[in-house]
């Protein structure tokens, strides 16, 4: 059986002043954040007028992916959905439905296993289909993607271009420092026990640090985190981007190149967390101050979802640089494989659906 369309599921993001707040309780339902920090993040977007970039980044990417499926003659209109605001993505579901759509791939924004990453969009699936009841789809969640050949290239061709803007006199003295939203350590923990052949979130991370790193042609480099917002007495990945750049200092470095290995696109949590907050301090230190841009903004990154798409419909070979196990699909918001509440990782021969 084939399949009739591609959902583009992915967090979500205010558009307007007056979608802040509802959309950060969206956000953080359920997860006991405390209402100061609740209130610190409303004034991060609202220093930006509200907006969020992130929905008009990823329409940008879905109009590369729709010229790709067409450039090689693929037939899949493209569905935009969002977790935690407008689009929704029971609305997408609903809309699918309503156009005939039975069967259809789901592209989601992260490359990563873990939690938030990878199960939760698992959830989102779910609650979707439930929503729209017995004329929803059935949905087949495509694998992560940390280790593929494009999400380095793209990822290192942006780390080269962000040391480009570096004065000459600095560039040869900077740091190279990869970061990735944090996780409260007690997830990231349970990401590598859950499934057979599991892998830390963290540890998808650090490969995938190290991939770029090697591309670029850089032997020593940092993995930091960045944008917790747990309760301060739950343990998180640490340390975070803005206290490591004093130790980025006290090694003698002349600068820093940040680069989001975690993110897909420059959204919020980037332009504020690096670009205002990292930057500023580097300032403060005296050290020279780059950001790479994230690999969504790339054109390989089109190519890279529609290559995971062909896996599934065309059975093309199942690209990875790191040598850990592929990590699978999930249908209709089941795990893939039993037991995994978090990663699944599955040998390539199990990864198509």
């Amino acid at each position: 059986m084939g399949f009739d369309a591609l959902l583009f599921l992915s967090f979500g993001g205010p558009e307007g002043p007056e979608d802040v707040r509802p959309f950060l309780e969206n956000v953080t339902r359920g997860r006991g954040v405390p209402p100061e920090r609740l209130e610190e993040v409303a004034q991060h977007y609202l220093h930006f007028g509200g907006v969020s970039p992130l929905n008009r980044l990823n329409r940008d990417i879905i109009g590369r992916v729709e010229k790709e499926l067409a450039g090689r003659g693929i037939t899949l209109p493209v569905y935009f959905g969002n977790r935690n605001w407008h689009p929704m993505v029971e609305d997408a579901v609903a809309a699918m439905a309503a156009d005939g759509v039975r069967r259809a791939l789901v592209f989601t924004t992260s490359a990563y296993g873990g939690y938030s990453a990878c199960r939760q969009y698992d959830e989102d699936i779910v609650r979707a289909r439930a929503a729209v009841g017995e004329r929803a789809p059935e949905l087949v969640k495509l694998r992560q993607f940390f280790d593929h050949p494009l999400f380095v290239e793209a990822a290192a061709e942006s780390v080269r271009a962000a040391y480009g803007e570096l004065p000459e006199g600095v560039r040869s003295g900077a740091r190279l420092v990869f970061t990735a939203h944090s996780v409260p350590v007690v997830a990231d923990e349970a990401s590598g026990a859950a499934a057979e052949g599991g892998r830390r979130y963290s540890e998808q991370v650090r490969v995938a640090s190290g991939l770029v790193a090697r591309a670029v042609g850089v032997s020593e480099f940092d993995v930091v985190w960045q944008s917790r917002s747990g309760p301060a007495s739950v343990p998180w990945l640490e340390p975070d981007i803005v206290d490591h750049l004093e130790s980025v200092k006290g090694l003698g470095a002349s600068g820093v190149v940040v680069c989001p290995i975690g993110f897909v696109s420059d959204h919020l949590e980037v332009i504020w967390d690096l670009d205002t907050e990292a930057r500023e301090r580097a300032g403060e230190l005296g050290l020279g101050f780059a950001r790479a841009v994230s690999v969504g903004a790339d054109a390989r990154f089109a190519e890279l979802v529609v290559e995971l798409v062909r896996e599934q419909i065309e059975g093309v070979s199942v690209r990875g640089l790191s040598g850990l196990p592929v990590v699978g699909c999930s249908v209709n918001g089941r795990a893939c494989v039993p037991g995994c509440d978090s990663t699944g990782h599955v040998p390539a021969t199990q990864a198509s659906n």
